[in-house]
C-alpha cells in the first residue's frame, strides 16, 4: 500500500542538546551530587491543543516558573494560571522523597526541558525516575487514576528470572516487598516508603495533592500491575496519583527528604540556568508547533491522515512502540544515523522489532519521512529491509522495519576488534545480494528507485547474513520517460558520484557509482574516505593494483588468503567497472548482477575512476577533481536480460553489432 500524508506537528530537535546543557551546568555546580534519576520513563501528550494565536506561550512559560520556584522551595508544588477562561492551566511538579532538594533540582530542569514536547497539546506529563511534572486545562490534583493514561511499564533492562521454582521464590519476594512500601506509605501517612528484602528493592510515592485515601487506592493499583511484570526483575506503575517501582538492582537514595545543606549561591546559579534554558526551549516548540498547526490548515500545503491508513495494519500507536522499546532507553539503541536513532522493539506479541526514532528540525526532515514511507510500503524484495508500518501522531514519528539480529555490514568489515570475520564467500554472497536489491529497485519493481546513500552502514544483516537494504530517507522516484533528475545534494562524501557532486544530476548511475565503492570496502575491509600518505584512498589504491594486475592483494588481510584469486580479482574489477568517472561507461546493476552470478561472463575493461582531493572527504575545502582521460579502452553497449528471481544460468549479455559499438570518453 502506498500513502500520502504530512505530520500534524514539528518537534524541536535541540531538546537533547538544551538536556545535555543543563546537565553540564549542574555537574560544574556540584561535583558530589548523589543520583537525580532523570531517566525519562513515560510521557504522555494530549490530543486537544491550544489555539496558534501564541496566547499560550505566556502563560504555559509563568506556570513552569512558578513551578519551579515551589519545587526549589519544598520539592514539590502546584499552581494554576488563568489568562481567560478559555486557556487556564493547572500544574503539578514533584520530586520523590528520597532526592534532596539539588537533585530534586536537576530532575525538574530535565522533565521541564523534555514537556515541551507535547507543545501545543493543551496537556502533558511526563514520568522520571525521580520526579513528576504535568500541566493541564483542569483541576486534576485529587486525580489518583485515569484508565486512559496510567500504564506500567515492564523493562526487560535486567531481564527474566528463569526456571519454575526460581520465579516462584522471586515473585513471593517481590510480593512481599511491595506490599511493605505500599502498607507504609498509606498508613503513616507520609506518601512515600522505600524497602528492600532478599534482593528486592521496591519505592512507593504518592502526589502529596491526592489526599490519603486517594493515595491508598492509586498504590493499592499500582501494586496489582507492577505484579503483572513478573518474572521480569524491574517494573513501574505510572498512574496519575502515584508511582511505584521495584527491581533488583538499588536505585533510591538513603534519606535526602529535607535537602543537603548545600549554599543558597549555587542553587540560584542552577535556577537561572534552567530559566533561561527551559524558556529557549519552549519559545521555540510554541514557534515551530504554531507554524506547523497554521500550515496544516492550508489544503494546498498539508493533506490530512488518510482515515484507511489510521485504521490500517501499518498505523502503530505511539504508546505501543515507547512500551517496545522501553521507552528508547539506551540499551535498547541499535543505531544511529543523521536523521534520528534506531531502537530494537518487543511488540505485546512477542515480534522483535527495529523501530526508527526520526528527530525532525526542519520541513525537508518531514519530507523525507513521509518519502521513505512512501516508497517502501510499496516494494518487497528479499534483499530490501521490509516495511512493517510506522506512528505519525505521536510526539515523534517512527517508523518501524523488521528487526535484523546482526546490524549493519560496517560493523563487519570496519571495526578493528573483529569478533566475527566475513568468509570471502559470505562477503562475495552479501555483495551479490545488495547487487540483485539495487537491480530490482531500478527497473525490477513498479517504480523506478534511486537510493542515493548505498553505503556499509545502510546495508543490514540477518541471522543468515542475508543482505537487505535500509533507509529509503533520500530515494527518489524516477520516471521511466526520464534521463536524470536535478536535484540537490544529499549522500554521504566518499560514496557520491562525481556528475551528481558537481552538477546535481541524478540518474541510477549514482547508485552504480556508490555500489562500486561499497563492493571495493567490502573485499579490501578498508574505508574509501580513509587516505593513506604511501597509497592515497582506496580507489587510487585498487585502480593501482588493477594496472600492474595484483588485484589479488587488495583482499582484506583479515582473510589470510583464504579466498579464490580469479574471483577476487574479477570481483574488483567490477567494482572499479562501477566507480569510472563516466556515468555513461558505467553498467547497470542488471548488468552487474549478471556479471555477478555468471562468473563466464566477461568484465569490461575498466576506465580509471576520478580520484577525489582528500580534502574533500574532510570538508574544509572547495569539491575538486583529477580525472585522467589517458586511457583508450572500448566499453562496448551491451543488452541485458535479468530477472533477480531467476537464477544465474537465465542472465544473458547481448552484444551489439559492430556498426553500434561506442568508445565514451570520460
Amino acid at each position: 500500500m502506498v500513502f500520502k500524508c504530512h505530520k500534524n506537528k514539528c518537534k524541536i530537535a535541540s531538546f537533547d542538546v538544551v538536556i545535555f546543557t543543563v546537565a553540564t551546568l549542574l555537574c560544574f555546580s556540584h561535583s558530589a551530587l548523589s543520583d537525580p534519576r532523570i531517566s525519562e520513563v513515560g510521557l504522555h501528550c494530549g490530543t486537544h491543543r491550544a489555539s496558534p494565536s501564541g496566547s499560550y506561550v505566556p502563560i504555559f512559560t509563568k506556570e513552569m516558573e512558578k513551578l519551579q520556584e515551589l519545587v526549589s522551595k519544598n520539592n514539590w508544588g502546584t499552581h494554576s494560571e488563568e489568562l481567560s477562561s478559555t486557556t487556564p492551566i493547572y500544574g503539578l511538579a514533584q520530586c520523590f522523597q528520597d532526592l534532596s532538594n539539588l537533585d530534586c533540582l536537576q530532575c525538574f530542569a530535565a522533565s521541564r526541558t523534555k514537556l515541551p514536547r507535547c507543545l501545543p497539546s493543551v496537556s502533558g506529563h511526563i514520568y522520571l525516575d525521580g520526579c513528576f511534572l504535568r500541566y493541564d486545562n483542569y483541576s486534576f490534583y485529587t486525580e489518583e487514576s485515569d484508565p486512559l493514561r496510567d500504564t506500567v511499564n515492564c523493562t526487560t533492562q535486567y531481564g527474566a528470572v528463569a526456571g519454575e521454582a526460581e520465579r516462584l521464590v522471586f515473585g513471593k519476594s517481590v510480593g512481599k516487598v511491595v506490599e511493605n512500601v505500599v502498607r507504609v506509605a498509606v498508613n503513616e501517612g507520609r506518601g512515600f516508603a522505600v524497602g528492600e528484602g532478599e534482593g528486592v528493592y521496591a519505592l512507593a510515592q504518592c502526589w502529596k495533592s491526592v489526599g490519603e485515601k486517594g493515595c491508598g487506592d492509586c498504590l493499592k493499583k499500582a501494586e496489582n500491575e507492577v505484579k503483572g511484570c513478573l518474572p521480569k526483575k524491574e517494573g513501574r506503575a505510572l498512574n496519575s496519583g502515584c508511582y511505584l517501582r521495584f527491581s533488583t538492582v538499588k536505585f533510591f537514595n538513603q534519606g535526602g527528604e529535607h535537602g543537603d545543606g548545600d549554599d543558597s549561591s549555587r542553587k540560584r546559579a542552577i535556577i537561572t540556568a534552567v530559566s533561561v534554558l527551559a524558556a529557549i526551549v519552549v519559545v521555540l516548540s510554541i514557534l515551530v508547533s504554531c507554524v506547523a498547526f497554521t500550515k496544516k490548515r492550508k489544503k494546498n500545503n498539508f493533506i490530512e491522515i488518510p482515515s484507511y491508513l489510521r485504521n490500517s495494519s501499518l498505523n502503530y500507536k505511539y504508546e505501543t512502540l515507547e512500551k517496545a522499546t522501553d521507552y528508547f532507553s539506551t540499551p535498547r539503541k541499535i543505531g544511529q544515523g543523521g536523521a534520528g536513532s534506531v531502537f530494537k522493539g518487543t511488540l505485546p506479541n512477542g515480534k522483535d522489532v527495529a523501530v526508527k526514532r526520526l528527530v525532525f528540525n526542519n520541513r525537508q526532515w518531514v519530507d523525507d519521512f513521509f518519502n521513505e514511507v512512501n516508497l517502501i510500503s510499496g516494494i518487497n524484495h528479499k534483499n530490501l529491509v521490509k516495511l512493517l508500518g510506522c506512528s505519525i501522531e505521536g510526539p515523534e514519528s517512527l517508523i518501524v522495519y523488521e528487526y535484523l539480529p546482526n546490524k549493519s555490514l560496517d560493523h563487519f568489515i570496519f571495526e578493528k576488534d573483529k569478533t566475527r570475520i566475513l568468509k570471502w564467500k559470505q562477503r562475495f554472497e552479501i555483495i551479490l545480494g545488495i547487487a540483485e536489491g539495487l537491480a530490482y529497485l531500478h527497473g525490477g519493481s513498479e517504480i523506478r528507485i534511486i537510493h542515493r546513500d548505498i553505503k556499509s552502514s545502510n546495508v543490514l544483516l540477518d541471522e543468515n547474513l542475508n543482505p537487505k537494504i535500509a533507509d529509503f530517507g533520500l530515494a527518489r522516484c524516477f520516471g521511466a520517460d526520464k534521463t536524470h533528475l536535478s536535484t540537490g545534494i544529499a549522500g554521504t562524501l566518499g560514496y557520491m558520484a562525481p556528475e551528481y557532486l558537481i552538477q546535481g544530476q541524478l540518474t541510477d548511475k549514482a547508485d552504480v557509482y556508490s555500489f562500486g565503492v561499497l563492493v571495493l570496502e567490502t573485499a579490501s575491509g578498508r574505508k574509501n574516505n580513509v587516505f593513506r600518505e604511501d597509497s592515497g584512498s582506496l580507489l587510487q589504491t585498487v585502480w593501482k593494483l588493477y594496472q600492474s594486475n595484483r588485484l589479488a592483494e587488495a583482499v582484506d588481510p583479515c582473510l589470510e588468503d583464504d579466498f579464490p584469486e580469479r574471483e577476487a580479482s574479477r570481483v574488483f574489477q567490477i567494482g572499479l567497472l562501477c566507480t569510472q568517472a563516466s556515468a555513461s561507461l558505467r553498467p547497470s546493476m542488471a548488468q552487474v548482477a549478471c556479471m555477478l552470478s555468471n562468473s563466464n561472463l566477461d568484465v569490461p575493461i575498466p576506465k580509471q575512476p576520478p580520484f577525489l582531493n582528500s580534502r574533500l572527504l574532510s570538508q574544509t575545502a572547495p569539491l575538486g577533481f583529477s580525472i585522467d582521460n589517458s586511457s583508450s579502452n572500448t566499453f562496448q553497449k551491451i543488452g541485458v536480460s535479468y530477472s533477480p528471481s531467476q537464477s544465474s544460468s537465465s542472465c544473458s549479455l547481448i552484444r551489439p553489432s559492430k556498426s553500434e559499438e561506442t568508445i565514451l570518453e570520460a
